[in-house]
């Protein structure tokens, strides 16, 4: 036998084995059964649907909850089957099942490989979440000036002042680097939040998480250790984000060991909260950067989509600027550029809603793993290590839930609130069991609060300062669809242009 002739046999044996091995891997979820499938449920023919599902999942879930609204189905993934419950009744059942039963945590270890993307310590010793929650919310109304000065700088640098006339720009890498600068002036302040190496870092790290993740995710469960320690990138990103908080992060360290009436006042930032809360073993340097990574890439991976998503809904529809900017303009000259403005900006409060309502980043904002077997009130029951999840675009979607749902109404929450008095649940930042893109619960996005203020005053400073359409009126970019995930269009140009003051 010649070696060309060994070295097919042996890849052929090589296939066959890898063939039973993932056949094998997907018989492991026999169990669901009897809940319905998409698609054919084969140990070997469900990867014909999982494989529909990278591109199509929008169009296959929807399917799903047509079929089966009110109840359950699964979905098949290349590594798993994914139970997808729908409608309010379950997303509140699901909110209701404690983490030891159904799991958040272990649901994200698994979806974003966290082992090899950040590494499970910054999950097992969340203090940043903490932080998040008390410290952030705490500080932004104080904070709110340098949030507004770092919108001004950064959006002179996109569209300069002096530029007369229509200026094209590509929207979602601008939207990445505003988005990175503001919020990175609460995280780490200046000079530092303007450097472009650490810039660069920061949505590196967040697009290299969601891309190292998904393709882990490709290979079944034996595979993980080998192709998830070849893609990593943890350890270099870590280093390089120390190199650059080394100084201000040690000088701190140092202030913290002096006796309280030696120390100097610290900047007011998220270094400063993240050393404060830390225990002893983790008040460190490493420590530190690798939350200052991971914040980000939960700043940058959905505030920064979040507002794409919402200017192309502006730029397709740019009539609806004339009555945010009236709206912004009172406001303004009554409270000045304040989180408390932020407050009573109530039409762009409802526009960026009804834009997340529409233009969620994923069709699985609430994921969770069942820890052990559990059983629902309708006796399903759920196999232990099986994913739930409940899928937010088709509820969105539905006209039993919004009227005439399928349409793009900005102002359809604020209308809301004048019709039947200050619910809070019209509000961009609350969720309830039908508006779910900021997932619902206890375990809804810490960091809403502070990415809704942002996000208004982002587009409160757009509106007054900017004209904004499509080179192509009313026709708003599609957007891009991968597997659960979706992005604003990465290429699409939308055109400025700077208003004068008249």
């Amino acid at each position: 036998m010649n070696s060309a002739t060994s070295l097919l046999v042996y890849g052929l044996a090589v296939a066959v084995a890898l063939l039973f091995v993932f056949i094998y891997d997907r018989r492991r979820f026999s169990e669901l059964d009897a809940i319905p499938a998409l698609g054919p449920s084969g140990a070997l023919s469900s990867w014909f649907g999982a494989v529909r599902f990278i591109s199509d999942a929008p169009a296959m879930v929807q399917e799903g909850y047509q079929k089966y609204k009110g109840g359950m189905f699964r979905v098949p993934l290349i590594d798993r089957w994914v139970v997808v419950v729908t409608g309010p009744r379950l997303v509140e059942e699901l909110r209701k099942v404690p983490d030891d039963e159904l799991s958040f945590d272990h649901a994200m270890r698994d979806l974003l490989q966290v082992k090899y993307t950040f590494g499970t310590d910054a999950q097992e010793y969340p203090y940043h979440v903490h932080v998040t929650r008390i410290h952030l919310s705490r500080n932004l109304q104080v904070l709110f000036p340098n949030v507004y000065d770092e919108i001004t700088n950064v959006f002179s640098a996109i569209v300069p002042p002096d530029q007369d006339g229509w200026t094209k720009v590509r929207l979602y890498p601008e939207i990445m680097k505003a988005m990175c600068r503001v919020s990175n002036r609460i995280f780490v302040g200046l000079p530092l939040c303007r450097l472009p190496e650490f810039e660069a870092l920061q949505q590196q790290f967040a697009l290299q998480v969601v891309l190292r993740a998904t393709l882990v995710n490709f290979f079944p469960k034996f595979a993980h250790p080998i192709i998830g320690r070849l893609l990593t990138n943890t350890p270099s990103s870590i280093r390089r984000c120390m190199a650059l908080l080394e100084p201000i992060v040690q000088e701190r360290l140092r202030n913290r060991e002096q006796p309280k009436d030696d120390r100097s006042d610290e900047p007011n930032d998220m270094i400063s909260w993240l050393i404060e809360v830390s225990d002893k073993e983790h008040r460190n340097l490493q420590s530190i950067c690798l939350r200052i990574l991971v914040l980000n890439f939960a700043a940058l991976h959905t505030s920064a989509q979040s507002f794409t998503h919402a200017l192309f809904h502006l730029a397709t529809y740019p009539q609806y600027s004339t009555p945010l900017r009236e709206e912004v303009s009172a406001v303004i000259n009554q409270e000045g550029w304040t989180k408390t403005a932020m407050t009573k900006l109530d039409k762009m409060d409802s526009f960026l809603k009804e834009s997340q309502r529409l233009s969620s980043t994923t069709l699985f904002p609430i994921m969770r793993k069942a820890m052990r077997p559990f059983v629902f009130s309708d006796g399903t029951v759920i196999p232990s290590g099986t994913h739930v999840v409940a899928a937010s675009l088709p509820m969105h979607l539905d006209d039993e839930h919004f009227e005439s749902a399928s349409e793009f109404r900005p102002f359809r929450f604020s209308q809301q609130r004048e019709d039947e008095g200050e619910d809070p649940q019209n509000l961009l930042a609350s969720t309830s069991p039908s508006y779910i893109p900021f997932g619902y619960g206890s375990r809804a996005c810490p960091g809403r609060f502070f990415a809704s203020s942002v996000m208004k005053a982002m587009m409160a400073y757009l509106v007054l300062n900017y004209d904004v359409t499509l080179e192509k009126e009313g026709e708003r970019p599609p957007d891009e669809w991968f597997m659960m995930n979706c992005s604003p269009n990465r290429k699409a140009e939308v055109m400025f242009r700077r208003r004068r003051p008249t």
